[in-house]
C-alpha cells in the first residue's frame, strides 16, 4: 500500500470519529502528534488525538469534512491533507447546545516511517472554530 493510500484511509477514519481502534492499523504504536492550538495543547500522541476526534462528534453529531487537497511527497515521506471541518453543536458537549455551526480550515502533515504514520502535525485556528460554535 502506498503512503498516500495509507494516509487517506487514516484521514477518513480519524475525521469520521472511528477512534484509535480503527486508526491504529495505519500508525506506528508510538506515533506523535503536535498542533499549535490551545484546544489540543495537551495532546501529544496520534492515539489521543484520534480519541479526541471521536469525542468531538458527540456535541457535533453532524460533523463532516470536505477534503480540498491531498498530496504525497514520496521523497520526504510526508502526506498532506487540506480540508474544511463542518459541524453544528446540537449534542451534549462542554456547554449546553448552542445550535451554532463552524466551517473550519485545517491541514494535516502526516510523516511516515516505512509504511506507517509516525507523526501527525495539525495546522488549525482553534480559537476561530470555538468562537463560531459559541464555546469561546
Amino acid at each position: 500500500m502506498s503512503i498516500a493510500t495509507t494516509a487517506h484511509a487514516f484521514f477518513q477514519a480519524c475525521d469520521t470519529g472511528a477512534g484509535w481502534a480503527e486508526c491504529a492499523q495505519y500508525c506506528t504504536a508510538d506515533a506523535g502528534f503536535s498542533c499549535q492550538a490551545d484546544a489540543l495543547a495537551e495532546i501529544t500522541t496520534v492515539e489521543a488525538y484520534c480519541e479526541w476526534m471521536k469525542g468531538l462528534l458527540v456535541p457535533l453529531p453532524d460533523a463532516r469534512y470536505e477534503l480540498k487537497a491531498f498530496s504525497a511527497d514520496e521523497d520526504r515521506k510526508v502526506v498532506t491533507a487540506f480540508a474544511v471541518f463542518h459541524g453544528t453543536h446540537t449534542g451534549e458537549g462542554p456547554i449546553p447546545a448552542t445550535s451554532k455551526a463552524t466551517a473550519s480550515d485545517y491541514v494535516y502533515a502526516m510523516q511516515f516511517e516505512g509504511d506507517k504514520i509516525s507523526h501527525v502535525t495539525k495546522i488549525w485556528n482553534d480559537l476561530q472554530a470555538l468562537k463560531e460554535l459559541g464555546w469561546a
